[in-house]
């Protein structure tokens, strides 16, 4: 039984317990027709009981046997009053209550508590921030987890929803994934429910659907945990500039609706409580109170990547073509990132510098092998706030796909392009964090002029 439906069990003897004194109270005042109402009240609130339980736990759970006996004593007690035997209003009480009793320890001891665990990632690609936690929960034989992908929507230029998608098909084939219209939340009430996109309605590029906002999931749940989908750079807390320029991750719907927050670190859950309890203060809120609710757990993202041998890697069979040296070795593997933040800064010099580094980058081709992976909303963010340079950029992603020289991953498999190459090139980006665990090398783009 799940935990939610076993608290509600607990509730309704609460509820009979309080019927029970009013049946003395009516019996002992004689007020016999209020003390017949409490009586079928408790004889129909046991039969709901027992519909409930038998639901999740079947017709052979011991406590449906008491609660039938139950039901009977109820009866009688009823069936006395009706006929002129008032008897002792303390003396039913006592006989109701032992009864009660037994079905109390009945579903403490007979009923195993089961946990719900519901995950909701949105883009497959950052389904490795949520893996590890969803593979913990999947395998403890006493939870439920389910993995349901949400939609989501690119944002037109005026911020209105565009076109939606949805990336179910895309998650690996050990991943069991539920459709979202097949399971209700608000019925459901699941004991958790992970998230890895903090945003709601204040993302300029993309947003989830709206039944599916911090705001609303945690009404369902007694639980809403979120865990980025990036890794930050480390950031000392006692650095003011540093946290500062890492304010704009911790200040967002999902970690101000979340009962818990889990980050990379424990220097960056400091991080995460600083900026939080400045910038709440004046809500009520206390330092206190965020100590409580972030976690520096570590990123599952760092769990998912340290678990990845390269020699178990299936690699498409274009690619195999492109790193393989006709000698049969292979050659170096150049992991190149777009970040979305450097197109919204750098403009058309973005699409200079793109075409720069493949110049370079051809040249050497019979020795190195570029894997160019722009950030999954890449696209989206040209449509929505740089429509001028769709054009150009769709351009140059297809003349590099058909130049054949160079690899185009633009899967939802992030970290297969991690570990089957030897370096990083790119803008700044969360990736890099992920290098650096690893023990890969990292250079940084930084001249937009040229290389």
């Amino acid at each position: 039984m799940r935990r939610a439906q076993k608290r509600q069990a607990e509730d309704f003897l609460k509820v009979l317990e309080e019927a029970h004194e009013g049946i003395r109270a009516a019996i002992e005042n004689g007020n016999y027709p209020g003390a017949l109402g409490l009586l079928e009240d408790c004889q129909q609130g046991a039969i709901t009981l027992g519909e409930m339980i038998e639901a999740a736990e079947g017709e052979g759970c011991a406590v449906i046997l008491l609660l039938e006996k139950y039901c009977e004593l109820v009866y009688q007690c009823h069936e006395k009053i009706m006929q002129g035997e008032t008897g002792n209003g303390n003396k039913v009480y006592k006989l109701l209550r032992s009864y009660l009793r037994k079905i109390e320890s009945s579903i403490k001891n007979d009923i195993k508590e089961r946990m719900e665990a519901v995950f909701l990632p949105y883009k497959a690609s950052m389904w490795d921030s949520l893996e590890s936690v969803w593979k913990a929960a999947d395998e403890d034989p006493d939870c439920d987890a389910y993995v349901i992908p949400i939609p989501y929507y690119d944002r037109k230029s005026d911020g209105s929803f565009g076109k939606m998608h949805y990336e179910g098909d895309q998650y690996p084939e050990y991943v069991s994934v539920t459709w979202y219209g097949d399971y209700d939340i608000e019925g459901r009430k699941p004991d958790m429910i992970f998230i890895h996109n903090p945003y709601d309605n204040t993302n300029f590029v993309t947003s989830v659907h709206p039944d599916f906002y911090s705001e609303r999931l945690k009404q369902f749940t007694e639980k809403l945990i979120y865990i980025p989908y990036f890794i930050l750079k480390e950031v000392d807390p006692e650095d003011k500039a540093a946290v500062d320029r890492t304010a704009q991750f911790c200040i967002c719907p999902g970690v101000f609706n979340a009962d818990k927050v889990i980050v990379q670190s424990e220097d960056m859950r400091q991080v995460y409580i600083k900026v939080l309890a400045e910038h709440t203060k004046e809500c009520g809120y206390t330092r206190k109170e965020w100590e409580e609710r972030i976690l520096g757990l570590g990123s599952p993202k760092v769990d998912k990547i340290s678990n990845i041998k390269k020699e178990d890697l299936e690699l498409p069979k274009e690619w195999h073509k492109i790193i393989k040296k006709p000698d049969g070795n292979h050659k170096k593997v150049v992991f190149y990132n777009t970040s979305v933040g450097a197109l919204l800064k750098y403009d058309e010099k973005m699409l200079k510098k793109i075409k720069a580094v493949f110049k370079k980058f051809e040249k050497s081709k019979d020795e190195v092998a570029l894997l160019w992976r722009p950030h999954p909303l890449m696209k989206a963010t040209i449509k929505s706030m740089r429509p001028q340079l769709w054009a150009e950029y769709e351009r140059i992603v297809e003349e590099y796909k058909e130049a054949g020289w160079g690899i185009y991953d633009d899967s939802a498999d992030m970290d297969r392009a991690v570990v089957v190459s030897d370096m990083y090139y790119g803008d700044k980006s969360s990736i890099v964090q992920l290098y650096h665990y690893i023990g890969k090398p990292v250079m940084i783009q930084s001249d937009f002029t040229g290389i």
